[in-house]
């Protein structure tokens, strides 16, 4: 059980990263930083949006408009940690009986 429980830890932590990277390549591409006529740029856009944006797009829905403001990718990242807390209480709590 122990196993599993490190999985989904591990699972969890690679996508906060990804969440991050995401709003990180946004800002960017909103900014003009990066080129999105360059193939490659367009596949790493791509790919973050479709892995992140089935998770962001419930936050989005139940989110007041804050104008230009997105605060979707924090209030995730937020419940990415939580699920993660949650994870090791109950993985404490079982090691502990």
């Amino acid at each position: 059980m122990l196993s599993l429980a490190i999985l989904v830890d591990k699972i969890i932590d690679i996508y906060t990263w990804i969440v991050i990277a995401s709003a990180i390549m946004s800002w960017l591409v909103a900014f003009g930083v990066v080129n999105t006529r360059n193939q490659f740029i367009r596949m790493v856009v791509d790919f973050l949006y479709r892995v992140t944006e089935p998770a962001l797009r419930p936050i989005r829905r139940i989110m007041p408009n804050l104008g230009g403001v997105d605060i979707s990718p924090v209030i995730l990242l937020l419940l990415l940690f939580f699920l993660r807390s949650l994870l090791a209480e109950y993985v404490f709590a079982n090691l502990l009986r």
